[in-house]
């Protein structure tokens, strides 16, 4: 009996994927059998079988999507970048392989290190990039060019440009770049909001280092999150397009020649096209490339709210979320009877001096739309708020106590304000700087340091550091390059405070500490 069952199941599955070719022969079978010149008796016949013409007729006017435009307006933006890493000299511990079988001064076996100067290679990595203006803006991801020391980008004819690297963003992984010149080719910028699943797209890029290549498929999802990292904004279109290593950056367009999308991820479990490919939505790119471009640095803004998806996800029944031991399936439940909502995002938390603090979001709200935009889950948030900056005020719908309400927010950065956040460079500092010589850590006996070379008017200058003086952490990161310094001052700009804690020597050997302001007017 079991044998029978896995007959009749597998001639069922050969049916329903052999049904478009067996209609096609059917129709050809039935036209056959009509006398030449006989339009009357094959109306006849139409007209006897209501179903077969109304099948026939179908598939006469489904004419299948021509994407050859789409290819043709996009395939001359999108160009290929090739990011390097110089050579540098690092210090890094190795062990000693003599205290493996001497032992160290008190005898003691491994264990022991040595600080050795070594030389890296060389690293070339190789990606994608979207020309969206005429004088040579380039949008790509973050981890095409993070690191790099030298962006060279190749135009469709052939043209080589060095890039410049205007701004990035590690959270969105969206970074932009610019080539000198004009009158370059661009993509028209589509709304990916409008976006439907189903709907035919393209991506374009530079897979396997195959510059301008082409592939076609489908909007699987949208509002995909893949939880690749903690502070990463993530809604993704979903697509099967084919997309490889190479296709980072690329870009994603529908089926009108319009980018709807910034290719930047590849599920699949061989590294390869066995899975899907993830694109961030223009939504999301159109804010960040304005705000670096304007500031140099994305605006963020914080709904300041714990919340929790209503809709029951796997594993909800094994996760335990209170001292009671109510796992989170049943918590959920309970908020659903109590609100009456389908889904949403239900409320826990209410970060003291945020947004949502300022308003009349209460704790187990379950919040379903922004904007009239509606909310499902995480990710849908994430988009929303993607889009608006610090003083923005946005309408938050939402529902408590089974009724609907609305309800005005004034969104706030990370640091609780509705202030625009600049960029700090290096500039404001008003110093120079380098590693410490050779010679000089010898005299100091000093792993590492930094030495301000010169010091002029600037932040520096207000703080009290004197040229000659030797950084040795700032906000108590070790200070080993000019990079671990502009990296600091960065992530320093992003905090309420906005302040550099410096402690170092000065070649004399007494020390000094120093607290600078990068905040700026």
């Amino acid at each position: 009996m079991k044998q029978t069952t896995k007959n009749i199941l597998g001639v069922a599955a050969i049916v329903l994927l052999s049904s478009g070719v067996a209609g096609l022969t059917a129709y050809k079978m039935l036209q056959n059998k009509v006398p030449a010149n006989s339009t009357s008796a094959f109306n006849e016949m139409f007209e006897q079988n209501p179903d077969v013409r109304l099948a026939a007729y179908n598939a006469v006017d489904a004419q299948p999507v021509d994407l050859t435009q789409a290819a043709e307006n996009s395939i001359h933006a999108v160009v290929h970048i090739r990011s390097t890493q110089a050579s540098k000299v690092q210090e890094v511990e190795v062990r000693d392989p003599f205290s493996e079988f001497f032992g160290d001064f008190f005898g003691n076996r491994g264990g022991g290190t040595q600080k050795r100067q070594m030389q890296t290679p060389e690293r070339t990595g190789f990606g994608s990039g979207v020309l969206i203006s005429k004088d040579g803006y380039i949008v790509t991801n973050n981890h095409v060019i993070a690191g790099a020391d030298e962006i060279s980008v190749t135009l469709n004819d052939n043209r080589q440009f060095k890039g410049r690297i205007i701004g990035t963003d590690e959270n969105t992984d969206l970074a932009l770049i610019k080539i000198e010149g004009d009158d370059f080719p661009t993509i028209p910028v589509g709304d990916s909001d409008a976006l439907k699943v189903g709907e035919w797209v393209l991506a374009v890029g530079n897979p396997f280092n195959l510059t301008s290549t082409v592939t076609a498929g489908i909007v699987s999802a949208k509002a995909r999150s893949l939880g690749m990292a903690k502070e990463s904004i993530e809604s993704y279109i979903q697509t099967d397009a084919a997309i490889n290593q190479g296709n980072s950056g690329g870009a994603l367009v529908n089926a009108r020649g319009e980018l709807i999308g910034i290719n930047a991820a590849l599920f699949s479990p061989t590294g390869s096209n066995t899975g899907y490919g993830f694109a961030i939505p223009t939504s999301i790119m159109k804010k960040v490339v304005a705000d670096l471009k304007q500031f140099g640095t994305v605006q963020r803004v914080k709904l300041g709210v714990a919340v929790t998806p209503l809709v029951e996800e796997p594993g909800d029944t094994q996760r335990v979320v209170d001292e009671k031991g109510k796992k989170l399936s049943e918590m959920k439940k309970e908020a659903r009877e109590k609100s009456g909502a389908v889904d949403g995002l239900l409320v826990g938390e209410i970060v003291e001096g945020s947004s949502a603090a300022g308003a009349d979001i209460k704790v187990d709200d379950v919040l379903i739309g922004i904007d009239d935009k509606p909310i499902h889950k995480f990710a849908d948030l994430q988009e929303a708020l993607a889009k608006h900056r610090p003083g923005d005020k946005v309408k938050v719908k939402l529902i408590r106590d089974k009724k609907e309400k609305t309800v005005e927010v004034t969104l706030k950065n990370e640091q609780g304000t509705t202030k625009v956040v600049k960029n700090a460079d290096m500039d404001i500092l008003g110093a120079a700087f380098r590693p410490i010589p050779d010679e000089l850590k010898k005299q100091l006996n000093l792993g590492y340091g930094l030495e301000v070379t010169g010091v002029s008017n600037g932040k520096m200058a207000e703080g009290g550091v004197r040229k000659g003086f030797i950084i040795l952490k700032v906000n108590n990161v070790p200070m080993k390059t000019v990079e671990d310094l502009e990296k600091v001052m960065k992530e320093a700009t992003k905090t309420q405070e906005q302040v550099l804690f410096i402690t170092g020597i000065f070649p004399s050997g007494k020390r000094g500490s120093y607290a600078v302001s990068v905040a700026q007017e």
